[in-house]
């Protein structure tokens, strides 16, 4: 009895023992390291300038008063049609001339006479460029005849030819000058209108009340109103701003020189990011020869050079896309089909070269690989891998060569 009772002590014992070490035994076996697959494929690698830019049209027409005066409210708002050279966007009237100082009325007066001498002097001008014309002309007329009788050779004539040309170009330039001299004497004499004479005066108050009506200069919408209220505003003073937002939309970019002179005219640009679900194609259209210096939001000094994209998909694509709205764009700078991809996340350093862990029969295996050109998410394999082959995506520094790796699951 008291042996039966040891020896089952002892089975008891020993299977204690051996499941407790089997325990253990399984608790400290290696297991395969948790990891993310991925694959080496075969695709097309775009390399593309990733930049913020902002829309524009390219000709917008700027109305200004054209003379001093008192500006009415302007009641056009901003995303009105309007026509060219028929819908009126402002209505002024003309303010009377101010009273002349003595001194600033002798100015004027000098400013006529030396306007009449100028005039003068360049229809004097004017007539000996007509008198030489005329000389030219006669000669060449005798050369013609000389030529009939072949004293004269066609080097010769056509000589005399240029001569005339030159006296008839010397003719119109002289008359373009005179023309520019009269427009300036009348400006010189505008200058003496004040309430101190009479005539101009009662020309003035005849005109007080016709209102100057601005049109529109170009076919488009209102882009942005400056001056609303009424108000007296001097000869030149911006009323608004009028464009062509369907036909001449075009994004500026500023772009920092070490990558503009990676960009040029004809790239192709894909604009996302400006308010709704779908991208815009685009082409780049200018990149000016000159850089600027700019502040980073880090305060950092940045050499930039403008660029100018222009839209290649139809307006209607582009929904209320207007003017001055943000936008990003990438600009593809080239553009690679057919070549071996490998995600950037699964390359490391391995010294001086870069690698991958290649997993063979559930095994990661350091290799060495040969790349070409990278754009941040996937580099083109050109030595090192084939389209297939299974990697690890961002390994972590424990993972070493001839570890066994396991998919970690994901959900």
């Amino acid at each position: 009895m008291k042996n039966h009772r040891r020896r089952s002590r002892l089975i008891i014992i020993i299977v204690t023992v051996l499941l407790v070490g089997a325990g253990l035994v399984y608790a400290f076996w290696p297991k395969p390291v948790l990891v993310d697959f991925g694959e080496v494929t075969r695709g097309t690698l775009t390399v593309t300038i990733h930049e913020e830019g902002r829309t524009r049209v390219h000709d917008a027409y700027v109305i200004s008063t054209p003379v001093t005066g008192r500006l009415l409210r302007v009641d056009v708002e901003p995303g009105d049609e309007v026509v060219a050279g028929e819908t009126v966007v402002a209505r002024m009237l003309p303010t009377s001339p101010t009273v002349l100082d003595a001194r600033t009325r002798e100015q004027a007066r000098a400013a006529v006479d030396a306007a009449q001498a100028a005039l003068r002097a360049s229809q004097s001008d004017l007539n000996l460029a007509k008198s030489d014309l005329d000389i030219q002309v006669e000669e060449y007329n005798r050369a013609l005849q000389l030529l009939n009788r072949d004293l004269l050779s066609e080097s010769q004539i056509d000589q005399s030819q240029r001569q005339v040309f030159a006296a008839q170009a010397k003719r119109d330039s002289a008359e373009a000058v005179v023309s520019m001299r009269e427009a300036e004497l009348a400006n010189a004499r505008a200058q003496l209108i004040s309430f101190d004479d009479p005539s101009a005066a009662t020309a003035v108050e005849e005109n007080a009340e016709e209102l100057i009506e601005l049109k529109a200069p170009a076919s488009g919408r209102i882009l942005e109103v400056l001056q609303q209220s009424e108000t007296t505003l001097p000869a030149g003073t911006q009323i608004m701003e009028i464009g062509n937002i369907d036909k001449d939309l075009e994004i500026t970019v500023d772009l920092l020189s070490t990558d503009a002179v990676q960009v040029h005219p004809g790239d192709r640009v894909i604009v996302e990011n400006f308010g709704m679900d779908r991208t815009l194609n685009g082409v780049v259209e200018r990149v000016d020869p000159s850089g600027f210096s700019k502040y980073s939001a880090l305060g950092v000094e940045e050499q930039r050079v403008k660029a100018v994209i222009g839209f290649t998909d139809p307006p209607e694509e582009r929904g209320n896309l207007g003017h001055g709205f943000r936008v990003e764009v990438e600009i593809v700078i080239d553009e690679e089909n057919g070549v071996t991809l490998v995600p950037t996340g699964a390359l490391f350093r391995q010294g001086e070269d870069w690698a991958v862990f290649k997993v063979v029969d559930g095994v990661a295996k350091t290799q060495i690989v040969t790349l070409g050109k990278n754009n941040g998410l996937e580099a083109n394999v050109i030595e090192g891998l084939e389209p297939g082959d299974k990697i690890v995506l961002y390994p972590s520094s424990g993972l070493t060569d001839g570890a066994e790796v396991e998919q970690r699951q994901t959900g």
